[in-house]
């Protein structure tokens, strides 16, 4: 009994907890630390290049809005505003001389969809591992209960005593593994669902933008059917 005493913990606290844990334990607890800085760091980095994102798509749609055609729009020299009015420009070249419009509005349309596509996936990379953690790590803090249950029965058969200082320590650290799931896991969620309100509101400001460079890419092709100034035509009467 005496050497069984001898391995408590001076205190309960957190960190002599983990201190005299399993090695089992002590893993289990140590991976999911790392996965809830995981999770801040995810927040904070993803965080900032959403609000870059979505103000610089504020500010190609505002440039397109305000412009009468391709050429006239203010965006940005490198963005997602530029890649679709550079997709627009190519294909208004590439289909100069052809007479049917509506497969050239197709074929703009099919280009900026994988575009926009593109920008998606970009945006939402690093969000994954969110859902990874919510989902999992509950079920980790889970394995390191189980464990530290164990310990408490294995302390139990050797020192043949039930009393609570036989058991308090693999009871303490199960819990305390228990606790860290949950730590890991809930922010991870909550973030990860905040992240899919931010990722929902800039791919609508997105497809904004997209039907915007279309508008200006319809506009630019009836002035291309129009007669040049100075051409010398009469009016017909």
């Amino acid at each position: 009994m005496s050497s069984v005493t001898n391995q408590l913990p001076p205190d309960l606290s957190p960190w002599q907890m983990f201190v005299h844990a399993d090695p089992v334990v002590q893993t289990i607890m140590v991976v999911l630390a790392l996965a809830s800085l995981l999770t801040w760091t995810v927040l904070l980095a993803k965080g900032m290049e959403l609000r870059s994102a979505q103000r610089e798509l504020r500010h190609a749609c505002n440039g397109v809005l305000q412009a009468e055609q391709l050429a006239d729009a203010n965006v940005l020299d490198a963005g997602i505003g530029r890649r679709l009015l550079d997709h627009a420009q190519d294909e208004l070249q590439r289909s100069s001389g052809l007479s049917d419009k509506a497969a050239m509005k197709e074929r703009l349309a099919s280009r900026l969809e994988r575009a926009e596509l593109a920008h998606a996936r970009q945006l939402r990379r690093g969000t994954g591992v969110l859902a990874t953690i919510g989902a999992t790590a509950p079920f980790v803090g889970l394995l390191g209960t189980v464990w530290g249950i164990m310990n408490s029965f294995v302390g139990i058969a050797h020192a043949n005593a039930t009393n609570l200082a036989v058991v308090a320590p693999g009871i303490a650290e199960a819990l305390l593994a228990t606790a860290l799931g949950l730590v890991a896991a809930i922010p991870a969620v909550v973030i990860y669902n905040y992240f899919g309100r931010r990722l929902t509101a800039a791919r609508a400001e997105l497809g904004d933008l997209s039907a915007g460079v279309e508008r200006l890419f319809s506009r630019d092709l009836d002035r291309q059917g129009m007669p040049g100034k100075g051409a010398g035509d009469a009016p017909v009467r």
